[in-house]
């Protein structure tokens, strides 16, 4: 159990480093939306993510749980965007 904590905790701050790098793309983007007057919540283009990350998905994670985690992390890096 002890190897699989720390395999978890490797894969932790992978995820955290990831998170910080998708961030770092929103902030980027949320400045070429300002100078272009661009709508910052674009329905169409989430839609259209998580249709393509429910169908990269192989499990164990359900589709349900997939929507929920990308939602909450869209929604949490949204504030960037504004």
């Amino acid at each position: 159990m002890d190897k699989l904590r720390e395999r978890i905790d490797e894969l932790d701050a992978k995820l955290l480093e990831l998170l910080n790098e998708r961030a770092r793309c929103v902030i980027q983007i949320g400045a070429i939306k300002q100078k272009s007057q661009a709508d910052v919540l674009v329905p169409q283009r989430e839609l259209e993510l998580m249709n393509r990350l429910t169908s990269l998905n192989s499990g164990p994670l359900t589709e349900e749980m997939v929507l929920h985690l990308f939602q909450e992390i869209i929604d949490t890096l949204k504030n960037f965007q504004k």
